[in-house]
């Protein structure tokens, strides 16, 4: 079973959870903002995904949630289950690992190029999908690499696009998961775009529709390929 974290409604699983049912693992779905609690033991657990959300992780007072999350990421950390953190989900991998978060040297909201590191380019998670890769982005703060992590992508705005710390655990700083509905929703619940900007997201999503679905689907089955050891 994958256990899928919510922080609020609008980022959801999307086509990563699309992607791991198609391959026979069913989901889990804990909404946080809505009071679900965290599992208190990770047995029968096969990975975990952090999912995004608008909040900073070290806005512990305002969403209490956050705190247990933190604990509970050492514990996944401590028993090396397999971890993807997306966005918030990768500052939260950072903070839970000995790393912190700070404000990105650029907001991103659209469509950036990352490139892989040569660490990237050999690890197992970005097999098959080249050295450059257009992604989609919403983020204003990013991660510092925790001692001992490893640096696997970065751009000309945002240094840290994807690190691993440990065997297993990923976070991105980029969205891997989003579709057209996403976009619209982000557009216009977070910080509202002009109607030129949302439609001018939309339209290059139906450009590299077709490439993003096939690389999220190889990140998937690289990701699976990264469980296969674990007990």
């Amino acid at each position: 079973m994958i256990l899928f974290i919510k922080h609020v409604d609008i980022e959801g699983p999307e086509t990563l959870g699309v992607n791991f049912e198609k391959r026979g693992f069913p989901l889990s779905v804990i909404d946080l903002h809505r009071g679900t609690k965290l599992p208190a033991t990770l047995k029968g657990v096969d990975a975990v995904v952090s999912l995004g959300g608008p909040m900073n992780v070290y806005e512990e007072e305002k969403y209490r949630f956050l705190k247990d999350e933190d604990a509970f990421l050492k514990a996944v950390l401590k028993e090396d289950v397999p971890f993807l953190g997306i966005c918030l989900g990768a500052q939260l991998l950072a903070k839970a690992s000995g790393g912190r978060v700070i404000r990105s040297p650029r907001e991103e909201i659209g469509w950036f190029n990352i490139a892989l590191t040569p660490q990237g380019a050999s690890d197992p998670l970005f097999a098959g999908l080249g050295p450059v890769m257009e992604v989609y982005q919403w983020h204003g703060d990013m991660a510092v690499i925790p001692e001992g992590g490893v640096h696997l992508a970065s751009s000309g705005s945002c240094p840290v696009q994807a690190f691993r710390a440990g065997r297993r655990a990923y976070g991105l700083q980029f969205h891997a998961e989003i579709t057209d509905k996403s976009i619209a929703a982000w557009s216009c619940g977070y910080a509202p775009l002009q109607a030129a900007g949302r439609k001018a997201m939309l339209e290059r999503y139906q450009s590299v529709k077709d490439d993003f679905i096939r690389r999220g689907e190889i990140l998937c089955d690289n990701f699976l390929n990264v469980m296969k050891d674990h007990p």
